[in-house]
């Protein structure tokens, strides 16, 4: 039969892709026109009646790729919007939007490319990516949408930084509080200053930089990722683990820049005690709980000459096994302490093969600073070099080498660690490696034969604290440091302020500007938003690779008109120079779900009462926040901490009425997908490969086949659009959510996707006639069988919809229909087509709705009814029960529903195979397991 052929006796009424793509852009059209998705506000310019039983419901925020969506994209948005359809069906307000984290790094390297404006990419990027998801059918309330480079949006991103920026952390009253509190408190002597002047005797200046060691926002010297042959810094996630940059592969180099930061750790405790009272998953509360990295020990001082050395070890205890320091190469003290010349006992594995301890130490840096942080913790090979000085063991006065070594990091502790060798694997290596001596502080367990040993037993080689396990030992230890002057008990923290600048042109402008003496000074709220200036140049500029000694040009120091400015900021007009850095796409993703809530409001970030409705706590001991956050693992530490450090600062100052911004969190999995490489190990189209003679080919080339994430850079990229033009949005959304549990990665198969189609196919061929158009239900009273599988198909999708299960709400209905298909072939009763297109609805709403208005529905299906399940049809008159004899299945047996124990065993035993075994003998054992098996023993 010709093409043309099928084509003619295709029914012009059978679902197909060309019919399900019209009844989609209809129903689109339709739920556009009229407001179907919108969701009322308590008050403002989106104000309505607003029903007490709301639901917020959000994606996590995607950035506008060029390359727009492919498969594995929609996985979570379909799934929120599942979500969103069954809850709003059930009657509750449901808030569902999509916005867009729209600056970042890769829109300003294709304006470098091209020369186009930034702002022009990431519009065409925007069109194309609402193009596509429009496509699928998502209820988004499109009224909300928000785009973080529009400065309508970003003037409230910098007036948060500027709420940040004027407050300071209260240890006392262990929140944030206005930095005009610490002033008041200067001003009134409650608060020393730092040398002990009164604060009327400090100049501006001098009262700033006071201010600026208090501040949440601060400049500080921090120690960054130096990119010269990029012109900026980059971030430790940007890093290879070669320590090179990702983009680009050039060198990158630790060295410290004056730059913003966050004082984020002034929350470290609230940040892990908090997560106790959320619904994450347990595996993303534990990767907060370790990035935070909350340790209890102590500080000791170590005498290194005139100076002194403090370590933080969460081992006090170790402390007479102390056999050497290492300080990190970047360690403030490590110029102050080197010698100027070798020890003449010193041993040649100590010194690099430098001449002297200086050129050692210099030589090691450079190294180092090329090193990712991830590459120098996970190194195996243990480097370093002395520098020339010995500290004094302050508990026994041994005299111990001071070495710098990259396994030593200034991100966390102080920099430097006391090395105990006998009780530590790394310490162990190093002390292999340069042969330094080992003093073990723990005896180890009978029979252990290993290098250090980390396991629990008594001090030993410690003196006063011998025999004491390791908990007394910790105690005793850190009472003795205290009362000595040797150090204190501390609790420390892996987690670091938070590098707040970036040496790029397409991010929010800091709305700081700095006064002739360098003091930064905020910029009033009314002259809020700083827009980004145009320049013609969207490049930093670039130095030699290997030049570590450059400094950083931003694009916008170009700017000269837009840098220099003259403002009267209160006291006459003066010339000010603006910040040229700007600040990380992570500021406008830290707070997008509050703009979500209020998106049109000209005066407030948010209004307090639709914040309080849509967002505030609903109970006692409720943290508030979006009712269900869905999205990938991988923003599980930084995205997530720094918009639960912002939204506690916004608490603490009375902004918001909760102190979390998402009470529940959900990952959805990853759509993976056969890729292919050719000889040279280079990735191939995979939708050119085919597989023939045992193998998979590229034209004429044999190719390897494997298998990962989807995405552009194994080739192996199916879109949307391919799926909705062949097989229509609602077969595509059906085949994602059926492809398995939500939480777990799934392969994709494109031939698997007819799967979905043909379920759809029977379901309408059930209701519909292919030939003529007409509805083929039935008033006729459906039979008990079918009465009771509806209604437990109801009760079962219902719990399915509502824990995210939709791999087996749709199977469900599948079972569902094939109960239809085979029991009712003239026709389906109403009430049961009913039930299946309104069960179907938040999986397949385009070809629902157009059921339900066959149906007679008067108005969309969006806002239901959902159908209820009866429970007189959920109970079961019968039981059927599996006969174990002697652990094998060997009979069953149908009993009332309500028969007891006994009637249950007497029903068994008298099953003709299980009486044919049993015989004249008296059963051991009879086991009723109830509602569930029999277990005989013979």
């Amino acid at each position: 039969m010709s093409d043309t052929e099928q084509q003619e006796s295709v029914p012009s009424h059978r679902y197909t892709a060309a019919l399900a793509g019209a009844i989609e852009q209809r129903w689109q059209r339709y739920w556009e026109e009229h407001g179907t998705y919108q969701a009322p506000n308590p008050v403002g310019p989106l104000a309505g009646d607003v029903p007490a039983d709301k639901l917020f419901v959000q994606d996590m925020f995607p950035y506008p790729s060029g390359a727009g969506l492919h498969v594995g994209h929609p996985l979570g948005f379909i799934g929120t919007d599942v979500f969103a359809r069954y809850h709003r069906m059930n009657g509750r307000n449901v808030l569902h939007t999509m916005g867009f984290d729209a600056f970042g790094l890769p829109a300003e390297q294709y304006a470098v490319q091209t020369g186009q404006h930034p702002r022009k990419t990431t519009e065409d990027n925007i069109a194309n990516y609402l193009r596509q998801i429009r496509r699928l059918g998502l209820g988004h309330d499109e009224r909300r949408r928000i785009t973080t480079s529009d400065p309508s949006y970003y003037r409230w991103t910098q007036w948060i930084f500027l709420k940040i920026f004027h407050s300071y952390y209260d240890e006392a009253a262990g929140k944030a509080r206005p930095i005009s509190d610490l002033v008041a408190q200067f001003e009134a002597g409650e608060r020393a200053t730092p040398d002990g002047r009164p604060w009327a005797e400090l100049n501006h200046a001098e009262q700033q930089a006071v201010l600026n060691e208090h501040r949440l926002v601060y400049l500080s010297d921090a120690p960054v990722n130096w990119v010269p042959g990029l012109g900026t810094v980059v971030s430790n996630e940007e890093v290879t683990a070669d320590g090179r940059s990702e983009r680009g592969n050039f060198p990158v180099f630790r060295r410290n820049l004056r730059q913003w930061m966050m004082r984020i750790t002034a929350y470290a405790d609230r940040l892990i005690d908090d997560l106790d009272g959320l619904d994450w998953p347990d595996k993303v509360k534990a990767m907060q709980r370790n990035w935070i990295g909350r340790s209890h020990g102590a500080r000791v001082r170590f005498a290194v000459g005139d100076e002194q050395v403090e370590v933080f070890t969460t081992r006090p205890d170790t402390l007479f096994g102390a056999t050497y320091l290492v300080l990190a190469p970047e360690h403030a003290l490590v110029d102050a302490i080197a010698t100027a010349a070798w020890p003449s006992d010193v041993d040649s594995r100590w010194t690099g093969g430098a001449a002297t301890p200086a050129e050692a130490v210099a030589a090691y840096r450079r190294a180092a600073s090329m090193k990712s942080d991830l590459d120098r913790q996970e190194n195996k090979e243990k480097t370093g070099v002395f520098t020339g000085a010995y500290a004094t063991n302050p508990v026994n006065g041994a005299r111990v080498p001071v070495f710098i070594a990259d396994y030593v990091l200034m991100g966390y502790g102080t920099g430097a660690i006391m090395a105990v060798p006998g009780q530590d694997q790394r310490d162990w290596d190093f002390a292999a490696a340069f042969g330094l001596p080992v003093v073990r502080t723990v005896e180890p367990t009978p029979g252990f034969d290993g290098e250090a040993f980390t396991g629990e037993g008594p001090a030993v080689n410690s003196g006063f604290l011998d025999g004491l396990d390791i908990g007394e030992a910790k105690k005793a230890i850190i009472a003795w440091l205290e009362e000595h002057g040797h150090g204190r008990g501390t609790i420390q923290y892996k987690l670091r302020d938070w590098l707040f600048s970036r040496q790029r042109y397409w991010g929010e402008p800091f709305p700081v500007v700095y006064d002739a003496e360098g003091t930064a000074v905020a910029i009033p709220e009314h002259l809020l938003p700083v827009e980004l200036p145009e320049v013609d140049d969207y490049s930093p500029k670039t130095f030699d690779p290997e030049d570590a000694d450059t400094e950083p040009s931003p694009p916008l120091s170009r700017a000269t008109e837009w840098v220099e400015v003259e403002l009267d900021l209160g006291d006459g007009p003066k010339t000010y120079r603006r910040d040229t850095n700007t600040m990380p796409n992570w500021a406008g993703s830290c707070w997008y779900q509050l703009r979500y809530v209020d998106p049109d409001d000209p005066d407030r970030f948010c209004a307090p009462e639709n914040e309080r409705y849509w967002l505030g706590p609903q109970s006692p001991g409720d943290p508030g926040g979006v009712d269900l956050y869905i999205g990938g693992v991988e923003h599980a530490v930084l995205h997530l901490l720094y918009a639960r450090f912002w939204q506690k600062v916004l608490f603490d100052l009375g902004e918001v009425s909760g102190p979390e911004p998402y009470r529940r969190l959900f990952n959805q999995g990853f759509i993976q997908a056969y890729a292919y490489t050719d000889s040279r190990g280079v990735y191939v189209n995979a939708s050119e490969v085919v597989e023939r003679d045992g193998g998979f080919f590229h034209g004429d080339e044999k190719v390897r086949q494997e298998y990962g994430k989807m995405g552009k850079s194994l080739r192996n990229v199916v879109t949307p659009d391919e799926m909705c033009a062949t097989y229509g949005a609602d077969t595509f959304r059906l085949y994602e959510m059926s492809m398995g549990p939500m939480d777990v990665s799934r392969p994709w198969a494109t031939k698997d996707v007819i799967g979905a189609q043909r379920f759809l196919q029977r379901l309408w061929r059930n209701l519909v006639d292919e030939e003529t158009g007409e509805l083929r239900v039935t008033d006729a009273e459906p039979d008990e069988t079918t009465l009771r599988a509806l209604h437990k198909a109801i009760a079962g999708v219902h719990e399915d919809y509502a824990n995210l299960r939709y791999n087996t709400a749709g199977a469900k209905l599948i079972e569902l229909n094939n109960h239809v298909t085979k029991t009712f072939p003239d026709g389906a009763p109403r009430v049961v087509a009913e039930g299946l297109v309104q069960m179907l609805a938040p999986l397949c709403p385009h070809v629902a709705e157009e059921l339900w208005a066959k149906l007679g529905g008067a108005t969309s299906l969006a806002h239901g009814p959902f159908p209820a399940a009866d429970e007189r049809y959920l109970v079961e008159d019968s039981v059927e029960y599996p006969i174990q004899v002697n652990g094998k299945v060997r009979g069953r047996v149908s009993v009332p529903a309500a028969a007891s124990q006994d009637e249950v065993k007497a029903a068994a035993l008298a099953e003709e195979k299980v009486a044919a075994l049993v015989g004249d003998s008296t059963p051991r054992k009879v086991i009723v397991v109830p509602g569930r098996l029999v277990n005989i023993v013979l």
